[in-house]
């Protein structure tokens, strides 16, 4: 930005004489007085000038009668008794309703939390039942294996005492055969 070619002074200065003058005091015609300048700034020096020059001195207030200044103070403490109460019932109202609010969300929620309770509980309930299946169904395997093993071993058992009654057998052949050939030399 450049620097302002006009000081707050020569615009106050301008602004006054218009009003002088009985004109209106408006950026432009601040501009006509002056010789140049931006009209936005030179009626923003001139309303700032204003504004610090428009300081309102008091007038003096005369007393107010005795009977009134009693009335009014009279007056003044009912209201401000009736506005005490009112901010003590509002204060109620609003502890009431937060309360009210609190409870809501308390009871929302237990609720939710015993709809979660009761669907652990059921989620638990059904994982523990296919547990006790799956180990039921463990234990008539087992049940089934014992059985099979036990059958495996009176097999074998029976294998065992056949093959040896076999190996007994083929021995008394062997003999008879080794009696046999030594007959027959």
């Amino acid at each position: 930005m450049r620097p302002a070619e006009y000081t707050p002074e020569e615009i106050v200065q301008a602004g006054e004489a218009l009003q002088a003058a009985g004109r209106n005091v408006t950026g432009f015609a601040l501009r006509q007085k002056v010789g140049g300048g931006n009209p936005t700034r030179l009626k923003q020096v001139w309303d700032d000038h204003l504004a610090r020059s428009s300081v309102t001195e008091a007038e003096p207030v005369a007393e107010l009668p005795v009977e009134v200044a009693e009335e009014l103070a009279t007056v003044s403490k009912a209201l401000t008794e009736r506005l005490a109460a009112l901010a003590v019932e509002l204060s109620d109202k609003a502890v009431k309703a937060a309360e009210r609010r609190v409870g809501e969300v308390v009871r929302a929620a237990g609720e939710q939390h015993a709809a979660e309770l009761k669907q652990v509980r059921a989620d638990t309930a059904a994982a523990a039942k296919e547990h006790q299946v799956a180990a039921q169904r463990a234990e008539q395997e087992q049940a089934a294996l014992r059985s099979e093993l036990a059958q495996a071993n009176t097999r074998a058992e029976r294998a065992e005492a056949k093959a040896g009654e076999i190996e007994r057998r083929a021995g008394e052949l062997r003999t008879e055969l080794d009696r046999a050939h030594q007959d027959a030399d």
